[in-house]
């Protein structure tokens, strides 16, 4: 068969102005076997004007297409797309029957069998142009349409879809036709699911997973589905629009690739988010936020749906806004925005410091393969921080009022960016195209440094912007308190504009022992503050009393390493002397990832980071000894995992897994058993008997992922080339999935085995092209991610990777990916420089 061809934007324009899709009939078989699946699909649509196109179908076999009654050649299908010549204009009739395969990547219909108890579980992701692997499609967001869905299932599975769905009898399930939606939020998801039901201001409610997670379902299920209602109302508060969908299912499915994907009335979710062991406050705030966010795009993508890929940002930046927004107003969970800003801003200013970088709203997305790529640290994180920077300019009152009209304007149709700041406009005076210009459509971090100069009784600011963009900040002046040093009060906060609007008028009082500009992280940019405040910051960063101050503190410390302008050993001894006294489990969280992840494993050399491994341990240690008391358990649970590994010597942790707790607690459940496993691994302290042992004792999905990243983690030359085998082998009968791909990856690669993997190094590059290419864009993610050797900094691995960006021509995901990391590497060597 020829290969597959992406969609360009010029070709969705022009079947755009030929079509008008009416409706999808869509039968699905899913009792033909472990292989594939039958799909036949029927598609009424009328044409404007006599001419040629194409519908795209990815069949395992294709065996019959009919239109208006008339059998087409199915030899004709090239690649993934069928041609349909010389159609006349009118309204026409599609019938397409075919055999489809079900996928182990994630992609199209995955298939899953659930390692506990034998039960299999499919469900779909068509995101962004896979609804090919599943039934024919004019496959483009544009070309709405209404969905009728039938789908027989093996006896005792449920069906869910995008609407309510009824069992008709043996096996045969229907749902209820949807309004007009785009077809990559077409839905299916089917097994024996363990359901949660419940009703909510008259519209049904549900929550499903495996059966063999149900205790774990059940014990948050109050949780869930009460976060549930409270965005719903919230939602309702703050849109006119009603929720166009008739009803509301949240699934929990297996080897999921993304965090969650927006379906109409059927929202998949990754189902580690039910949550088999112990975990933090903040993780739970993580899946609380991606609940919001999934509703959001009820509105947000779903209602209004982007025109082409070029608006990615129009789904994407608004749910991140309004997740993380909604989450603070209607929920127990009130300090959102420093998590935000200690995890997900930074992956926007990584990502925009990038030769990969491109703007939130880029102007010409050429084909689809290009706008995969853009689901990003940029349309994510920077597109919301722009948001939440255009609400403290703009006001949230006539945001809102934007929004509404946006959504009266364009309800079940499709919208682009110069739609939405039309809709702005006409809710505000102010300039928000100019906004739009110099936020949305340019690229890069600006920064904002601070100078403050005194004088007897008065002191001035001065913030120097390299940058274009205009800013409103809001500034913190702090003193320090004189009856306890380490503590810091707040003097005052008061709004400016960058640039300002004239020259500012000097501050009464004497120097401020700080001065933090965006100091509630409202605006998108780099901080550095003035040579005062950042020996104050060092010295007493604990006693600041805002945790989003501490936030937008720590990330300019972040920044201030990655840019070679503080030492890697300066960061890791304002942690030590901060962290212990941190109350925001957040910050202590995203401190501790950067500080061993990127400073100890990328950015220390080799003969150092045994210093910085020394030093995270005693931090940890420190952190553990405080909690004793079991009243911070999400604090000690964290210093356990960061304890487990960064640990140097396995003793310790060896005594935890055989006591099968750490003193005063916790137990090890199976999350803290794998863990500790997976680092002794890596030490050299087990064996592949030991790691049996374990996978009898948890033969779990999650299990079987612990198990393959321990083994790979050996330092053991045949445990390597099994591992190495088991990613890139060309065995299609024996491909790992999407899942146990990254496990083995992830423990792959260890600082402390360079000279054992050294050779791999030189091959990575060659078989993950040739991987990436027969198995398409999700391996290709966890190539570039996972199995890249990010350990690896010399000049070499960034000369073979160099060469291959030049001469193998990876596949786009791929090649994204490597463009990052290859940056990274540099930048890392920058640091060792530095």
């Amino acid at each position: 068969m020829a290969c597959m061809s992406v969609l360009t934007r010029d070709e969705a324009q022009n079947r755009a102005q030929l079509l008008d899709v009416h409706r999808y009939t869509i039968e699905l078989d899913l009792t033909t076997g472990d292989e594939t699946f039958d799909s036949r699909t029927l598609i009424r649509f009328s044409a404007r004007t006599d001419a040629d196109t194409f519908v795209e179908v990815k069949p395992a076999e294709l065996r019959s297409v009919t239109l208006d009654g008339q059998p087409l050649d199915a030899e004709t299908l090239d690649g993934n797309r069928l041609p349909l010549k010389n159609l006349t204009a009118g309204e026409h009739e599609l019938r397409v029957d075919a055999s489809m395969r079900y996928s182990r990547t994630g992609e199209g219909m995955h298939r899953f069998t659930d390692p506990t108890d034998g039960e299999t579980y499919v469900y779909t992701q068509l995101f962004l142009d896979d609804v090919q692997r599943v039934f024919a499609a004019f496959d483009q967001p544009d070309l709405k349409a209404v969905f009728e869905l039938t789908v027989t299932a093996p006896e005792g599975w449920t069906v869910l879809a995008n609407g309510i769905t009824e069992h008709t009898g043996e096996g045969v399930w229907r749902a209820a036709p949807t309004p007009l939606i785009s077809t990559y939020l077409v839905a299916v998801a089917a097994g024996p699911w363990h359901s949660v039901r419940t009703e909510h201001r008259g519209l049904p409610f549900g929550i499903h997973c495996r059966r063999s997670l149900a205790p774990h379902l059940d014990a948050d299920a109050d949780e869930l589905l009460d976060i549930t209602r409270a965005c719903f109302d919230r939602y309702h508060e703050k849109f006119e629009e009603p929720y166009p969908f008739d009803s509301y299912d949240q699934a929990f499915v297996p080897e999921f690739n993304a965090g969650a994907m927006e379906n109409p009335g059927l929202v998949t979710f990754r189902d580690e988010f039910v949550y088999r062991s112990a975990v933090t406050d903040t993780e739970r705030q993580t899946r609380a936020m991606v609940i919001a966010h999934e509703m959001a795009h009820m509105w947000f993508g779903d209602l209004v749906t982007l025109t082409w890929w070029d608006d990615i940002w129009l789904n994407e930046s608004f749910a991140e806004y309004m997740g993380y927004q909604t989450l603070t107003e209607a929920t127990r969970f009130t300090d959102t925005w420093t998590d935000f800003g200690v995890t997900r801003k930074p992956w926007g200013y990584d990502a925009d410091q990038r030769p990969s970088t491109h703007p939130v709203a880029p102007e010409n997305v050429q084909d689809t393969a290009s706008a995969l790529l853009n689901f990003d640290g940029i349309s994510y994180a920077k597109g919301a921080s722009a948001l939440r920077q255009l609400v403290a300019w703009l006001g949230e009152k006539d945001f809102l009022a934007g929004i509404n009209i946006h959504f009266r304007r364009h309800r079940f149709g499709n919208a682009g960016l110069a739609d939405f700041i039309d809709s702005l406009a006409a809710a505000t005076e102010r300039d928000v195209h100019a906004w739009a210009d110099a936020w949305l459509r340019t690229t890069g971090v600006d920064t904002l440094t601070a100078s403050v100069d005194s004088r007897p009784g008065q002191w001035d600011l001065s913030l120097d912007r390299d940058g274009e963009r205009p800013h409103r900040v809001t500034v913190g002046v702090y003193d320090r308190d004189l009856h306890d040093g380490r503590r810091l009060l707040l003097r005052e906060r008061y709004e400016t504009d960058v640039p300002p609007d004239a020259a500012p008028e000097p501050r009464t009082g004497t120097h401020p022992a700080l001065v933090v500009p965006n100091d509630l992280d409202l605006t998108y940019a780099k901080i550095r503050l003035d040579d005062t405040s950042l020996e104050t910051v060092l010295r007493g960063l604990s006693g600041i009393p805002d945790a989003l101050t501490r936030a937008v503190v720590w990330n300019s410390l972040r920044d201030m390493v990655r840019d070679g302008e503080l030492g890697t050993a300066d960061y890791l001894a304002t942690a030590a002397a901060h962290l212990s006294e941190e109350t925001d489990l957040a910050l202590v969280q995203g401190v501790l990832a950067f500080a061993s992840v990127h400073i100890a494993d990328r950015y220390s050399v080799p003969d150092r980071r045994p210093a910085a491994l020394t030093t995270l341990t005693h931090l940890c240690r420190d952190l553990i000894r405080r909690t004793e008391d079991g009243d911070h358990p999400g604090l000690r649970l964290t210093a356990v995992r960061q304890f487990i590994d960064v640990a140097a010597h396995p003793d310790t942790i060896a005594a935890w897994l055989a006591d099968g707790t750490v003193p005063g607690g916790p137990e090890l459940d199976p999350e803290l058993r794998w863990r500790v496993l997976a680092r002794l691994a890596v030490l050299g302290a087990v064996d592949e008997a030991v790691i049996a042992e374990e996978l009898r004792r948890d033969p779990s999905a999650t299990g079987q992922e612990g198990a393959a990243r321990c083994r790979a983690a050996l330092p053991d030359e045949d445990a390597k080339a099994r591992a190495w085998e088991a990613m890139f082998g060309s065995d299609d009968r024996t491909d790992l999935s999407n899942y146990l791909f990254t496990a083995t990856a992830q423990g792959f690669w260890q600082p402390e085995q360079a000279d054992l993997v050294r050779p791999y190094v030189s091959r990575y590059f060659k078989d993950a092209v040739a991987v990436a290419a027969r198995r398409g864009p999700a391996i290709a993610e966890a190539a570039g991610r996972w199995a890249f050797p990010a350990h690896a900094v010399d000049a070499e691995t960034l000369k073979l990777g160099q060469k291959c960006l030049r001469k193998a021509d990876p596949i786009p995901a791929l090649r994204r990916k490597l463009v990052d990391q290859l940056d990274d590497l540099a930048r890392a060597l920058r640091v060792r420089e530095a």
